[in-house]
């Protein structure tokens, strides 16, 4: 999250002005989620209209199949407003986070065979980030909240949140270690790591100016978050910060790594740019232009 050094008053504005760009965020990697075990879909939710998108990626050109109404229908601009989008391991069901117009929170759940919603999860205030564990068991949501603290809730595959759990303000990205075991959320306050076999949060990371979207390596050893100082590298065997922050471009946003965990692509939302970090090193060994005010990447399972 951007903060700023001055009282607590005058950080809120500009750490909402960057949480809304982590939502959008969301909405383009989310894009490009790929369910395992079905054929090659990709799920897009539509804020202003209160809807998802079902993409068949193998047509030429790709072509939307399906349009999933999520929440309640309403006038554009003052519906449920769907945010971010998981999908399961073995592709059955994707997860929508939405915020009601008075800012209540829901999960909806798609099912991914007859493209129908099947279930409305409630969950904590204006949700952002959501991912889902590695074993399919849990699904991770954070939540901003109406006052400065926010939440991660705990949902269950039976669509049931079964624990709620206190993180920093304002947060917004969030990843699971490929192991299971760690939850890592982006807040104005650095990252908090929530143990999952306990729900707790187990430790928070100082991070200058806040984090916001991050990725995790393929080994689980480093996440890397983009911040207003650059790009942090956390070690999570001690969950601290390796060195300084990397410097990218201008509004760190989107952080995707390699499947073979080499390089990691951090969209520069200000400089209208991708920098490619080399992970060996941790140093930018590319800088390629893209288009204007750009948010999301993904990397493609072949690398």
């Amino acid at each position: 999250m951007m903060t700023s050094d001055n009282s607590n008053g005058n950080r809120a504005a500009p750490a909402r002005g960057f949480v809304a760009l982590c939502a959008m965020l969301a909405l383009g990697l989310a894009s490009m989620a790929l369910p395992a075990a079905a054929a090659p879909f990709a799920y897009v939710t539509n804020s202003n209209d209160d809807t998802v998108s079902v993409i068949d990626t193998a047509t030429n050109p790709p072509s939307v199949v399906a349009t999933v109404q999520v929440g309640t229908p309403a006038p554009p601009g003052f519906g449920d407003r769907p945010l971010a989008v998981a999908v399961t391991p073995d592709g059955k069901h994707v997860y929508v986070t939405a915020a009601l117009p008075l800012v209540l929170g829901i999960v909806s759940v798609i099912d991914t065979a007859s493209n129908t919603v099947v279930a409305t999860v409630p969950v904590g205030d204006d949700p952002q980030g959501v991912a889902v564990a590695p074993d399919g068991k849990h699904v991770y949501v954070t939540s901003q909240r109406l006052s400065v603290s926010g939440t991660v809730s705990v949902i269950d595959t039976t669509n049931t949140v079964v624990a709620t759990v206190p993180v920093g303000n304002f947060p917004t990205g969030i990843v699971v270690t490929p192991d299971g075991k760690h939850v890592y959320v982006g807040s104005g306050d650095g990252v908090s790591v929530i143990d999952t076999a306990t729900n707790t949060v187990a430790a928070t990371i100082p991070v200058p100016g806040g984090a916001g979207v991050g990725a995790v390596t393929p080994d689980g050893k480093h996440v890397y978050v983009g911040s207003v100082g650059g790009v942090s590298v956390i070690a999570t065997a001690t969950n601290t910060v390796v060195g300084t922050p990397i410097t990218v471009g201008i509004s760190p946003q989107g952080v995707a790594i390699t499947p073979d965990g080499k390089h990691a692509y951090v969209v520069n939302n200000g400089s209208d740019s991708v920098s490619v970090i080399d992970t060996a090193s941790n140093t930018v060994v590319a800088t390629v232009g893209v288009g204007k005010g750009p948010f999301g990447v993904a990397v493609t399972p072949d690398g």
